[in-house]
């Protein structure tokens, strides 16, 4: 015991892998699980890693790192940067980079596990810790489930977790109720009929439709969502032809949809699928656009009661002023799979991870500046110390709030 968490994160920041790709950091963790004494279970969900604890009777309590790191060149300059390189679920060669902090999760449940290896005598019941893989794909969580992970280690009655963000370090964002939205990834076809560019008239132009449809989708939330419910539309890319001259047989759109209600899903699903087909029909499209849909991110809802109990614990741990209700959050995140699948409430609180020193002006404002990097920003990177330290803190206090 006593392993070092600033050098643990730096190697594992150093070497990140993809999405069901998490072969190095799962022998790393299941490596550290096992010397702390916990019953392993490997390859789950592909990569997955899930270590039991018994220790005595008691309430079975599970704490949930996710793995995978991000297709995304890193820019911080840092001594311990990724260079890494990958490939990605479409074969594609692209670097590598934990952008989101999945490398700060897994380092501080590893400390978390150890201190309460450490201190066995405080509490009885069962910790699970769990090693999830592929987030960022939106099934890493489903996944595991699929693969029997409720056969092979006990159901929890709570799942509790974290994630860091783009807070001073020192301050927890958590809140019962919705947490974090749902989110759908849409990848769309539309079909035309290619050509010379010279020549349009002979043709049906796909990338003209596809454009059409791009800023129609903007009318969605702006005319179709009520001023009372939330939601994101986000054409995050859009893929066409070849060459200046030519005009090409398809284009292709990618969408990220957010909502905050089944209702509201529904409903902005229906309609961007009706905008899409109406553009392609009103463009003489020579057939139906394909509709593909890829991840799917459920809603994040913190059980009521359980939510109380780790408030009041991390008040009375960090201070009631370092706790704040951060609102309902647009991103999204699968944990809520691994609760729903046990029937255990979830808690899901997001932990500070930069420099403490914006305390003041985001206590005084709520806000800070515009070019602090966020999560998926290649210049995103947490600060070290005393983020492990208070995430650590964290996921101890909560998982003691529920140990017997």
């Amino acid at each position: 015991m006593g392993i070092d968490l600033e050098e643990l994160y730096k190697d594992l920041h150093a070497h990140p892998e993809l999405s069901f790709q998490e072969v190095r950091t799962a022998g790393i963790v299941a490596g550290h699980l096992d010397g702390l004494g916990f019953q392993v279970h490997r390859n789950i969900g592909k990569t997955g890693v899930a270590g039991v604890l018994r220790n005595g009777e008691g309430p079975v309590v599970m704490l949930r790192a996710d793995m995978d790191a991000l297709p995304v060149k890193e820019a911080t300059g840092l001594d311990y940067a990724s260079t890494a390189m990958g490939v990605d679920h479409q074969g594609l060669e692209v670097p590598v980079m934990h952008a989101c902090g999945h490398d700060v999760h897994v380092t501080c449940l590893i400390g978390a596990v150890e201190e309460l290896v450490r201190t066995q005598q405080d509490w009885h019941g069962t910790l699970i810790a769990i090693f999830q893989p592929a987030e960022e794909f939106g099934g890493g969580a489903d996944t595991m489930v699929k693969d029997g992970l409720y056969d092979r280690i006990p159901k929890p009655e709570v799942v509790l977790g974290q994630h860091v963000a783009p807070v001073p370090a020192g301050w927890f964002g958590l809140r019962s109720g919705v947490a974090m939205a749902s989110a759908d990834s849409l990848n769309i076809t539309l079909h035309g009929r290619g050509g010379h560019g010279s020549r349009p008239e002979t043709t049906v132009d796909p990338v003209l439709m596809a454009a059409a449809a791009t800023i129609r989708l903007q009318g969605v939330v702006a005319r179709e969502i009520a001023a009372s419910d939330s939601a994101v539309v986000t054409v995050g890319q859009l893929h066409a032809g070849t060459k200046n001259n030519i005009i090409p047989e398809t284009a292709t759109l990618g969408l990220s949809i957010r909502s905050f209600s089944e209702p509201t899903r529904e409903k902005v699903l229906a309609a961007v699928e009706r905008i899409v087909r109406s553009e392609a029909a009103a463009s003489g499209a020579a057939r139906e656009p394909d509709f593909n849909y890829e991840e799917r991110f459920p809603l994040t809802v913190n059980d009521d009661a359980a939510a109380q109990r780790v408030d009041a614990a991390f008040r009375e741990k960090f201070g009631a002023g370092q706790v704040i209700d951060p609102g309902p959050v647009s991103g999204s995140e699968d944990v809520g799979m691994l609760a729903t699948a046990a029937g255990a409430p979830l808690v899901f609180w997001f932990l500070g991870g930069i420099e403490p020193h914006y305390a003041k002006e985001f206590a005084e404002s709520g806000r800070l500046p515009e070019d602090v990097p966020s999560n998926h920003s290649p210049y995103f990177a947490p600060v070290i110390q005393p983020t492990l330290t208070l995430g650590t803190e964290a996921l101890v206090t909560a998982a003691r709030e529920f140990l017997a």
